[in-house]
């Protein structure tokens, strides 16, 4: 039999297999009492019977002999069935390692595999739902009303009126001038009387897509064509009109002048861009495909122009998408890498009543040499904040402009502390003026470092430089606030007050910061998101682990008096309970995650390095066995990241533990994110230093640990896990990491973008040192691992195929072949093209399979 095949069968009582080793070992005897009269009559010579019984004897002995062994066998890897043995070394003082049987568990429970992880076997469903900010059905104030979706019908529903419901579209398609269209998204108007249509969609790049957009009226049941090729359409807040961007210019289309259109800029092309991002800026700043804002009565449309012309590019060989060519197609991407010239950038304000338009000059309002521009919010119909800093980030500026009077003002100017750097955040809020209820001017809230932690503050009014400081403690709010109730003076917000590895929804109000109010469940461990109706009486809770996701309904109306323990609000339905998953895993085991916090020793200054974790055990783990486990180390490490967090999720880390009986461990090491301003600096101007520092210790912990075969750890990471992965296994240089999987890996942050790379560690012109370091460049280090698996996409256009080829190269001119290279053609940063992605994992999972096995240490 092949290496790597599990025998299996009806499993007996000795927790063999009916058709297994066990079984085939043991022939079927049947020993039968011979009578004295044949005994008789055979008148066979004594010696011969004698010589017949001690045959018996001698074979019921050998089979109780294999018996024992095999039962002893058994009994030492925990009760599983067997399988082939891989590399164990020798036998005296540690168990032999065997593959697991891959379907069942010994209690006949089935296994995770990727089958299941392609299928999304365990993935949870969420619903979408759009709050519908306008007065109800009847008239009246907020009744709690959304646009949802339910199997190709588009309705509105009340959260309050359960027999309310108003469908707006129906069907995944639509006829249009002959044409048969399929529905891709629908966006509603705020006033419910449009819907905004996207058909014939095509992926551009991370976050955006060029499609055809349609407007359909509800009332008249009548479809208007915007045009087609058209990179974003988004409402007015007054739903008369429509922003969309096409050929890179900036048109608005108007719903009550019969569907006439104005044109708001000429001078987009391939290298300047209106009202949408670059590549960089999309990936890099705005995660998103808009960079255009409606101001909050629809007077005014602020965007932003991008010009790229200074930006070197980088080409892509495509070599597989059109085969009617013999050559490749090349396709060039203006991407800035380290130290080399950024995109310039200005902030225009268009004003829709009197079709003019204001630039902002921001580029003349600083001393710096070359700006980002990192968010954009109105703080008022007719004033808009803006956040530049330099391109390192290092300096933070907020800019206001005055719409109405055309001016533009520094209001803010900050240099960020503790050797840090200004993260880019999208969640400043604005408040606006209620003298009533405490509130003379307008305001907004941001997110500010107070005591080394990311808090609430609250700058009133606009122009105030001193903020008053809303939240403080050793915890940090995630990202920054999410709704404002204007009537109660609320502010909700996600944090981490619990646990870093937690996500908890809370309240605090401006009149009273001091006291921070639970909204979701805090007396177990949770992650929440949530969103609110307009008025903030409603809202959407999600919970979205450990255990199975639900999303639920609440009001937050009658103040404090529904508190249930430390829950605010009355549970009015479940939008969402994924009672079928529920139902789907009782037949399966699910490898558990087991969180806490490791202690990794002391730092260079004798403090303790405290860092978070999860490990995941295999089924039927038995920490009686000794140097029988391999484990498997994910790690992503990228700064101010987050993998350690108590959502549920079976990925590929359950497939392996599952599938290869192997512990897996994740950690978060220092320069990740949540615990503070100092835990994450660390990294400033040196990546790659202690994020690896911190993977070998884990690992050193865990080679300790007796039921785990030192010999057996390996790393496996993407991207910049990818990266983390060779830079411990160069570090570690084969002591604790004896294999190590890196699939899209950066090798040299000369090659990155500019605006992460910067932010982390500055030019490549002010910091030689640092890049020098941080590249991978001890490839005789990455010789002594057992062996190393290098994954890449040939069309990756976020971390270019570049940063592999040079790393080959290095290995080919040290004479290094201790690797395995897989390259997909034209497949992008997630290779995903031509079936890339199946066969991603299947080869990541083979080649551990191997590595646990020793079948490399036979080559």
């Amino acid at each position: 039999m092949s290496s790597g095949e599990i025998l299996d069968g009806p499993a007996t009582r000795d927790g063999g297999s009916a058709n297994g080793p066990l079984a085939q070992s043991i022939p079927d005897l049947e020993v039968e009492r011979i009578p004295d009269s044949h005994f008789q009559q055979a008148r066979r010579p004594l010696w011969s019977h004698v010589v017949r019984l001690a045959l018996l004897s001698l074979l019921i002995i050998w089979g109780s002999v294999l018996v024992l062994k095999s039962i002893n066998q058994l009994m030492g890897h925990g009760g599983k069935s067997g399988g082939n043995t891989g590399d164990g070394g020798d036998d005296k003082g540690h168990d032999r390692y065997r593959l697991p049987n891959p379907n069942v568990t010994d209690d006949g429970l089935l296994k995770v595999s990727l089958e299941h992880m392609r299928n999304s076997t365990f993935k949870p469903k969420f619903q979408t739902l759009q709050w519908v900010h306008v007065m109800d059905h009847q008239g009246k104030g907020d009744n709690g009303l959304y646009f949802t979706s339910v199997n190709h019908t588009y309705l509105v529903k009340s959260v309050v009126d359960h027999d309310y419901s108003k469908v707006l579209f129906e069907g995944e398609t639509f006829v249009y001038e002959g044409y048969n269209l399929t529905v891709d998204n629908i966006v509603a108007s705020p006033d419910l009387k449009s819907l905004l249509i996207r058909c014939n969609t095509v992926k551009n790049w991370r976050h955006s897509n060029f499609a055809s957009y349609f407007v359909f009226d509800e009332r008249s049941s009548t479809f208007h064509a915007i045009g087609d090729n058209i990179a974003i359409a988004q409402w007015s807040p007054t739903s008369d009109r429509i922003s969309y961007v096409q050929d890179n210019n900036i048109y608005i289309y108007s719903l009550e002048d019969l569907a006439t259109v104005v044109q708001v800029t000429d001078d987009g092309s391939s290298q300047v861009f209106n009202g949408r991002p670059d590549w960089v800026y999309e990936e890099e700043v705005f995660e998103d495909d808009k960079a255009l804002w409606w101001s909050p009565q629809g007077d005014y449309l602020a965007f932003l122009k991008i010009d790229e012309t200074d930006v070197l590019e980088y080409t892509i060989p495509y070599f597989v998408q059109d085969l009617k060519d013999t050559y490749p197609e090349m396709k060039s991407i203006k991407y800035p890498k380290s130290g080399t010239p950024n995109p310039q950038v200005e902030l225009y304000v268009y004003n829709c009543e009197e079709d003019s338009l204001y630039e902002s000059h921001m580029n003349t309002l600083h001393d710096l040499e070359s700006i980002l521009l990192t968010e954009v919010v109105w703080v008022a119909n007719n004033s808009v904040l803006a956040k530049i800093t330099d391109r390192s980030s290092d300096l933070l500026k907020v800019v206001k402009i005055d719409a109405l009077e055309e001016d533009t003002t520094v209001i803010r100017s900050e240099t960020q502390a503790n050797n840090g750097w200004w993260e880019i955040t999208h969640n400043t809020m604005y408040i606006p003026r209620d003298v009533k209820n405490g509130r003379p001017h307008d305001g907004y809230i941001d997110v500010l470092p107070i005591d080394g932690y990311n808090h609430l503050v609250y700058f009133t009014p606009v122009n105030s430089t001193t903020p008053k400081v809303l939240t403080r403690g050793k915890w940090e709010v995630v990202n920054g606030p999410i709704s404002f109730d204007a009537e109660l003076n609320r502010v909700f917000f996600v944090a981490k007050k619990k646990s870093s590895m937690e996500n908890h929804v809370y309240y605090i109000n401006l009149s009273n910061p001091e006291e921070v109010v639970a909204v979701s469940d805090t007396s177990a461990p949770g992650v929440y998101d949530i969103s609110f109706s307009g008025s903030c009486k409603y809202a959407l809770l999600t919970y979205k682990g450990p255990k199975v996701p639900y999303q639920k309904i609440i009001s937050l109306q009658g103040g404090d008096e529904s508190i249930e323990g430390s829950r605010i609000g009355r549970t009015l339905f479940y939008l969402e309970d994924n009672e079928l998953l529920k139902t789907v895993m009782a037949d399966y085991e699910i490898p558990a995650k087991r969180f806490r916090e490791l202690d990794l020793g002391l730092d260079e200054n004798g403090q303790k390095i405290l860092v978070n974790s999860f490990e995941i055990l295999p089924s039927g783990f038995n920490e009686k066995l000794r140097d029988y486990y391999p484990v498997f180390f994910y790690a992503y490490g990228g700064p101010n990241s987050q993998q350690v967090v108590q959502t549920f999720s079976v990925t590929f880390n359950e497939v392996v533990s599952a599938q290869l009986d192997a512990i897996v461990v994740v950690v978060d090491g220092r320069g990740t994110g949540f615990k503070g301003t100092k835990f994450r600096t660390l990294v400033h101007d040196h990546l790659g230093s202690v994020e690896t520092e911190d993977q070998i210790a884990a690992a050193k912990m865990y080679a300790k640990k007796p039921y785990v075969d030192s010999n057996k750890i390996s790393l496996f990471g993407w991207s910049y896990g990818g990266y983390l992965t060779l830079k411990t296994l160069e570090r570690d240089a084969g002591k604790y990491f004896k294999y190590g999987m890196a699939v899209a890996p950066v090798t040299d942050w000369r090659l990155y973008d500019s605006v992460y790379t910067e932010r982390y560690m500055h030019t490549p012109q002010d910091n030689p040192e640092g890049y020098s370091e941080s590249s991978v460049n001890n490839v005789e280090s990455l010789a002594q691992a057992k062996r190393v698996l290098l994954m890449h996409g040939t069309g990756d256009d976020n971390v270019h195929f570049q940063n592999s080829l040079i790393l080959m190269d290095k290995l080919n001119l040290a004479s290094i072949t201790n690797y395995d290279v897989h390259v997909f053609p034209d497949s992008d940063h997630s290779i995903s093209y031509h079936n890339a992605n199946a066969i991603v994992y299947d080869r990541l999972l083979q080649w551990a399979k191997r590595a646990y096995t020793g079948q490399f240490l036979e080559e």
